[in-house]
């Protein structure tokens, strides 16, 4: 038996390099970002694995951040009542406020980048609303772990 040796690996392309349109593999962290908010109600075209993960992680941090505000602002002026129950300080309102806007603001870019990477993995984007059903969520998120295939270059829609 004779073993080939694997084609050395590729090393990521940058991101000016490579359109807008197209997806980006190999995504820094920065660089996917960047894409999410310049692509930001863009549910056409398809999102690498790296560019949907680097988001998902971003999102968390800021959601972990803003959380964390929250509890820091509610403590002054927090109080405990007799039967236990707490009620935080007013300036868990502020930081209530700043989580409202970051959900909000982040909901079409979040919704076009999961469309994008379920078309990177060759799936229509509507599968989305499978997590509207019964341990939908899983699957989608099965399909987001999912590699590229060459054949979701079909969603493709190249522009200048």
């Amino acid at each position: 038996m004779s073993y080939e040796n694997p084609a050395p690996p590729v090393p990521p392309v940058a991101a000016k390099a490579v359109p807008l349109w197209a997806p980006l593999y190999g995504a820094s962290f920065g660089a996917a970002v960047k894409r999410v908010f310049r692509k930001y109600a863009d549910f056409t075209g398809r999102a690498s694995r790296s560019e949907y993960w680097w988001w998902i992680l971003f999102s968390a941090l800021v959601g972990i951040v803003l959380e964390v505000l929250a509890l820091v602002l509610g403590l002054p002026g927090s109080t405990v009542s007799a039967d236990g129950s707490s009620q935080p300080g007013p300036g868990f309102w502020v930081a209530g406020v700043l989580i409202l806007v970051w959900i909000l603001g982040t909901i079409v870019p979040h919704l076009a980048i999961l469309w994008r990477r379920l078309h990177d993995a060759n799936l229509a984007g509507p599968f989305f609303f499978l997590t509207f059903v019964p341990f939908g969520s899983l699957v989608v998120f099965i399909f987001t772990l999912l590699p590229s295939k060459p054949e979701g270059a079909r969603f493709d829609r190249p522009h200048a």
